[in-house]
């Protein structure tokens, strides 16, 4: 069995980060946004590679860039956030200490393809921003020839290099085994996270003349926010395509990925995967409910009683609590540069999940 790179977001976001290839769930995430300590000698970006323990390929193309490893940091922390925002409604809530990321990464579920989508999205979108911001050597502006980006840059618009980060991505997360059928699924997914970010650009114009007319006109283009990304891959989440393998476990021979019953996996039907830009996963999902090997379970989870108590609570009901709480209020912008507040003291209810 060919062991296929986790996402990255999988990755303990303080250094040292643990192989790519040799995870072992143990690792504490963090989620906060992290900076690169700080090096006098030229060779920084380097070290700043090495502690981020890639395989030697990875580690490669980090060492080509000074801002690769910092990008590489933004990013994780970036999709980690961005996971847990979408998935703080839902029993699992993108909970990965310890074992129980472990125990998620061995299985096809639903979430472990979600968590490969959305770090390929939060690496590709993070490349291109730094591109554009210039804070990458090895990239600059979109490229796009059919844009005057001479002229957008003259004018202070900046397309954002989409074309460099989505080619650096592929290469740097890597198909693996055309055999192994968890490794092509995972590839796909990774895929579908970097064909989110390409179908959210947008392209930005800005016109240049005299009295506001529009005798010259700059475009550049901008990728969507990440939280659009991130609502975008959460529906593919909800649509997710279940597949099988044809394997024949006796022989130990791997054969193609079976598309769904009633979807026709492309021309002649040999495609090892079905021709989707929907994610895709192997195992049905556990219901989360109770503390196991794949999650905490929901007791003493805070709930929103009218619109997931129930549903997060697994039917054991919840327990209401009353508290004072004070907050700023009927704030008000004094002349000058200030703001001033009152401060408000009410009662609030808080629910949390039964055990």
């Amino acid at each position: 069995f060919i062991h296929y790179p986790p996402p990255l977001l999988l990755l303990p976001s303080a250094f040292p980060l643990p192989h790519l290839l040799a995870l072992t769930g143990s690792e504490p995430l963090t989620v906060l946004p992290l900076t690169l300590e700080p090096e006098a000698a030229a060779q920084a970006h380097y070290k700043a590679c090495d502690r981020l323990k890639l395989e030697r390929k990875q580690r490669r193309m980090c060492r080509r860039d000074p801002g690769v490893a910092e990008t590489l940091v933004e990013a994780v922390s970036m999709s980690a956030l961005e996971c847990q925002f979408q998935f703080r409604f839902e029993r699992w809530n993108c909970t990965l200490e310890g074992r129980y990321r472990a125990s998620l990464l061995k299985r096809g579920f639903k979430e472990t393809a979600f968590l490969y989508a959305i770090s390929s999205a939060g690496l590709t979108h993070a490349l291109a921003k730094a591109c554009s911001a210039g804070r990458m050597e090895r990239c600059t502006c979109d490229e796009a020839p059919d844009l005057e980006n001479r002229e957008a840059w003259q004018w202070g618009g900046c397309g954002d290099n989409l074309k460099y980060s989505s080619k650096f991505v592929k290469e740097f997360l890597g198909r693996r085994s055309s055999k192994d059928l968890r490794a092509r699924v995972d590839f796909h997914n990774n895929l579908v996270g970097v064909k989110v970010i390409k179908a959210g650009v947008e392209t930005t114009c800005k016109c240049h003349g005299v009295s506001g007319s529009c005798t010259v006109r700059t475009c550049w283009r901008q990728l969507a926010p990440f939280h659009e990304v991130g609502k975008h891959l959460k529906h593919k989440y909800e649509t997710a395509l279940k597949v099988g393998s044809t394997t024949n476990e006796a022989a130990g021979e791997a054969g193609a990925i079976s598309p769904p019953r009633g979807r026709a996996s492309g021309a002649g039907g040999s495609d090892p995967l079905p021709r989707t830009p929907e994610l895709v996963h192997l195992d049905d999902s556990p219901s989360f409910c109770l503390a196991g090997r794949f999650s905490p379970g929901t007791a003493g989870r805070r709930c929103h009683r009218e619109k997931n108590c129930e549903s997060i609570c697994c039917g054991r009901g919840h327990n209401t609590q009353s508290r004072v709480v004070t907050r700023p209020c009927q704030c008000q912008v004094r002349w000058c540069c200030y703001v001033e507040c009152r401060q408000c003291t009410q009662r609030e209810e808080v629910y949390t999940c039964k055990g």
